[in-house]
């Protein structure tokens, strides 16, 4: 079985880019906004977030131990 050990921060990393993905995304779906404000705010937030996906691998990479 692999341990996951992960500090606070790197813990709080990975939920702040999971919700920018969710709400970028959900924004880009949505329809109760002006379509160009939805789709800048949904994009920048779905860029956010998959920008971020990065460095949350690498410390979830950084804390598995076998």
């Amino acid at each position: 079985m692999t341990r996951l050990d992960l500090s606070l921060s790197a813990f709080e990393l990975i939920a702040v880019t999971r919700v920018a993905l969710g709400l970028g995304l959900g924004l880009l779906l949505a329809r109760r906004l002006e379509d160009h404000t939805r789709t800048r705010l949904g994009a920048s937030l779905l860029a956010i977030g998959a920008a971020s996906t990065i460095p949350a691998l690498i410390a979830v990479r950084r804390a598995r131990t076998s």
